[in-house]
């Protein structure tokens, strides 16, 4: 199974570490090119692989960790080539007012859904803050919950599958109509720190 993450600012940088501690080999791509991304390599090691977006869209499991704004310029940048499964780590946020974008009542994962048809759409990672989702994943025996939804039951199972090797817990919420209007930015998951006992 080959990963990617698709963004470097603080969420892909903590995924990135969350990869790193567990050895498992990712490519990092952002819009400035491999040649940026040095220093989160040198800082992380080996397993981390700055590589441009084109390359990145090859992955079996690509997760978008870039501003909602951005998606279709990424997604534009991928070329002919499309992830099998598409992770969408974004939150539609207005910035200014710090509050949802005005998406007509959609989805936000139906917006990034339909820019990036040809992938499986499963939602995760987007409800912590970078700083909780860099921490290490269990605290006293007790591991820290990832939201899952999407409407490929296959896609969801790879996607937790990820989200275990990670040390995670995945907790799958449903179809992306209703578990990811729970996980969506002012959503009642938003910053919802939740831990299993195994």
């Amino acid at each position: 199974m080959k990963y990617a993450i698709i963004g470097s600012g603080a969420i892909g940088t903590a995924l990135a570490t969350q990869f790193s501690r567990k050895n498992i080999e990712v490519s990092v791509a952002n819009s400035r090119g491999p040649d940026s991304l040095g220093e989160l390599q040198s800082r992380l090691g080996r397993c981390i692989k700055p590589v441009t977006t084109q390359e990145a869209a090859q992955a079996d499991i690509a997760i978008l960790a870039v501003p909602f704004g951005t998606v279709a310029e990424v997604v534009k940048a991928f070329g002919s080539s499309r992830p099998r499964i598409v992770i969408d780590a974004t939150n539609a946020i207005d910035f200014l007012s710090f509050t949802p974008t005005d998406l007509g009542g959609r989805p936000s994962s139906a917006v990034v859904g339909e820019t990036v048809a040809g992938s499986l759409l499963v939602k995760a990672f987007n409800t912590l803050p970078a700083k909780v989702l860099e921490a290490a994943p269990i605290e006293a025996g007790l591991r820290r919950t990832i939201f899952v939804s999407g409407d490929d039951a296959e896609a969801c199972k790879a996607a937790s599958s990820l989200i275990e090797a990670l040390d995670f817990f995945p907790l799958y919420l449903g179809k992306l109509a209703e578990g990811g209007r729970l996980q969506e930015f002012g959503g009642p998951l938003t910053l919802q720190n939740l831990l299993k006992k195994d």
